[in-house]
């Protein structure tokens, strides 16, 4: 659709109109930006509201200062309405996704006077379950309930922490319209076990059947959805709906523009959404639960009816399970190499290519027959409850029993699919092409051993090693359009990396939008000689004895690790010299931390904060609040992780160097984002020390340091 004079006209009154009105000038990348997405959803070529032009996407680089979240939202808005299409912005975080909500959007409605209406669109996840939450305090309190009490899927019951008033008070919260049910708008952070007791997925929830149907805080939450001229969603949210086949839960890629934000994560996220993986033991634990269900069920179904006689084929289909998992537990623990003695309990195996030793791999195969049969039966008996919500037939199962088993049945079935994804990916074998050659990389799979003090475990997982097919496929081949934009897409100043990494289309357009920072004025980054390097011994010992020499004077500092051990050991060293000092992100949670922080530099204390990967990218001090970045050591992937392990083989089958094709890149987006922590407006000024000399020592160190912004440097010899 070629852009009208009257759509250009919109967005450049529309964008005037916000300058205006919140008395801000226009920024040149800002502008910039507006103007290539506007390009490129103006280029895509429709029919009938479908689109008929190659898949392509729109790649912005844009860093902090440029106002991105407003270039794509006042530029994709009117395109999107013109076209009939549905805008889905996509984020990798809670924090920005409700930012959008509560302050962006708002804001660009009010003062850009654009017409358009927006929702939040989150998993069923994130939600209250009214019936789960009722039966959860229901069974808690009558110990000879006549149902199957819902908490029996969940492990380790004795030690959560969730009790009764908290429910209680969480029940009374909701009905008084106090909380939403929503679990990121609860006052406190609830823990995952106290949490997985009352909320519920697809495979549990009723839906309209639910009694609690009318003020469910879920589809509460999904009203207006299909009316929304912009849904806010997450990365996750988007690949589940994609992984549902596209237009379960979001508009179809077909009839959606998608805006990712945060757009580095994309890939990774995608990785993790397709992985599989089974806790041997564990799942051994999860049938004996099964068993205890099954035996609860029979005096509520009429003998002789499909759901008995399916209860007797799940029972028998589940010993079948746990009869094969018993064989695979003993061969992957009897005949793999394992590193582990009283010190080390926990031990990795991966796989060389993927490839499975054959008596494992034929051990794999009997286990996802079996595996498929109990899902079978199970996913039987759930369509069987599943019909006695329709009032207008005659059923074997009455309502009120569907309505106390449909969601433990539910449960087992939604868990006995996921083992067997990871059976299914470990039998699949690897495309060929037609000269009968590996067409791709393989898939990694690998084992991890556990050992407590009274049970051990074994874990068999698989996960592709590149998204790209993944993304290609399922997104970037139907979607109508779809802008990808993050600070950080560039790897040693190319998008090389990230297009192999997604899998982006070839006609794909990539920009990287000049900074309005001037660098070189506002910040140092500075290499101190240091004795030893991060991979000699001692490195520890000489991080004590020069990081107090770093932070002297300065009011804020923010030291960044590579490992959590090595930042624990460095704390406590430093401990009693420096009391009230020296804060970690493991103190207590990270919204805290930052708090403690700023308040220290408020009350003219200075503060120093030790933190890891997630500090290096997911914080936000500007102004008085950092003034000084210390990164401890170059940001390169632990060299143990099964998947860039595996996928560094694939690049030297290829004949490829994975150091430099892989390690030094990623290393490269690692190290911009943790030196991005330094500068957060215009008026912000700082250093940054590396204390890592590999970055004057080793030839790519120079790539690495050419990379960073052109901060002025000072380079001790």
């Amino acid at each position: 659709m070629a852009l009208s004079d009257a759509l250009k006209q919109e967005i450049q009154v529309a964008y005037r109109a916000v300058l205006e009105g919140k008395g801000i000038r226009a920024r040149y990348g800002q502008r910039l930006m507006i103007a290539e997405i506007a390009r490129y959803l103006g280029g895509i070529t429709e029919n009938d509201g479908q689109r008929t032009s190659a898949p392509a996407t729109c790649v912005v680089e844009a860093g902090t200062g440029t106002g991105k979240t407003l270039a794509y939202l006042i530029s994709a808005i009117p395109i999107a309405r013109a076209l009939g299409k549905t805008l889905v912005v996509s984020t990798a975080t809670v924090a920005l996704q409700d930012q959008i909500v509560n302050k962006d959007l708002p804001d660009l409605r009010k003062h850009s006077k654009l017409k358009f209406n927006w929702t939040l669109a989150k998993g069923r996840g994130r939600y209250l379950c009214m019936s789960r939450l009722e039966a959860r305090l229901h069974d808690e309190g009558n110990g000879d309930s006549d149902t199957m009490p819902l908490f029996l899927l969940d492990e380790n019951n004795d030690e959560e922490p969730g009790t009764r008033a908290f429910f209680e008070d969480m029940l009374a919260r909701y009905g008084s319209r106090e909380w939403d049910g929503d679990r990121d708008h609860w006052p406190t952070q609830i823990p995952d076990d106290t949490w997985r007791q009352v909320t519920t997925d697809h495979r549990q929830c009723t839906n309209r059947h639910c009694s609690y149907f009318d003020s469910c805080a879920f589809f509460d939450a999904r009203k207006g959805l299909e009316e929304a001229d912009v849904v806010v969603a997450n990365h996750d949210l988007v690949l589940a709906d994609l992984a549902l086949g596209g237009g379960a839960i979001l508009p179809e890629p077909e009839n959606a523009l998608f805006i990712f934000d945060e757009a580095h994560h994309l890939p990774d996220k995608a990785l993790n959404h397709f992985a599989a993986s089974v806790p041997l033991n564990g799942t051994q634990q999860w049938l004996k639960q099964l068993s205890q269900a099954l035996a609860k069920i029979p005096p509520f179904l009429a003998p002789a009816t499909l759901a008995a006689k399916t209860v007797d084929k799940i029972s028998t289909a589940a010993r079948d399970v746990g009869v094969e998992l018993d064989q695979v537990y003993q061969q992957v623990n009897l005949n793999t190499d394992w590193d582990m003695s009283e010190e080390r309990r926990s031990a990795q195996w991966r796989y060389p290519e993927g490839a499975l030793p054959e008596d494992l791999r034929e051990l794999a195969g009997n286990a996802q027959v079996a595996t498929a049969t109990l899902v079978r039966q199970l996913g039987v008996l759930a369509d069987e409850l599943q019909k006695a919500f329709d009032d207008k037939k005659e059923h074997d199962v009455d309502r009120e029993t569907a309505e106390a088993w449909y969601p433990v049945i539910g449960s087992f079935h939604s868990r006995a699919e996921d083992q067997s994804r990871l059976w299914a990916a470990w039998r699949e074998d690897r495309p060929l092409d037609d000269e009968g050659k590996p067409k791709g990389p393989p898939a990694a799979r690998w084992a991890i051993k556990q050992r407590w003090d009274h049970a051990e475990d074994i874990t068999l997982y698989s996960s592709p090693i590149l998204a790209d097919n993944l993304l290609h496929s399922r997104l970037w081949s139907r979607a109508y359009g779809a802008v990808l934009t993050s600070a950080t897409l560039t790897a040693l100043g190319r998008f090389d990396r990230l297009q192999s990494r997604a899998g982006l289309p070839s006609d794909s357009r990539f920009l990287v939008v000049p900074s309005s920072f001037r660098y070189a004025d506002m910040a140092t980054v500075e290499v101190p000689s240091m004795t030893v390097l991060p991979t000699d011994e001692g490195y520890a010992e000489a991080l004590v004895k020069r990081l107090p020499e770093l932070w002297a004077g300065e009011k804020a500092t923010l030291v960044l690790f590579n490992s959590r051990r090595q930042m624990h050991d460095v704390r406590d060293a430093l401990a009693s010299d420096y009391p009230e000092l020296i804060m970690t992100q493991d103190d207590m949670a990270k919204g805290e931390v930052l708090k403690q922080h700023c308040e220290r530099v408020d009350s003219g204390k200075p503060s120093v904060l030790f933190g890891v990967a997630s500090f290096a990218e997911g914080i936000d001090l500007p102004g008085k609040y950092l003034g000084h970045v210390v990164v401890t050591r170059l940001p390169f992937s632990v060299p143990d992780d099964p998947i860039d392990a595996s996928l560094a083989e694939w690049v030297t089958e290829r004949g490829g160097n994975p150091f430099m094709e892989i390690t030094v890149p990623d290393a490269s987006i690692k190290l911009v984002q943790a030196v991005g922590r330094l500068l957060r407006t215009e008026q912000d000024t700082g250093r940054v020390t590396i204390l890592d000399r590999r970055i004057v020592a080793r030839r790519y160190g120079q790539l690495l340091l050419d990379a960073l912004p052109p901060f002025r440097r000072i380079i001790e010899r």
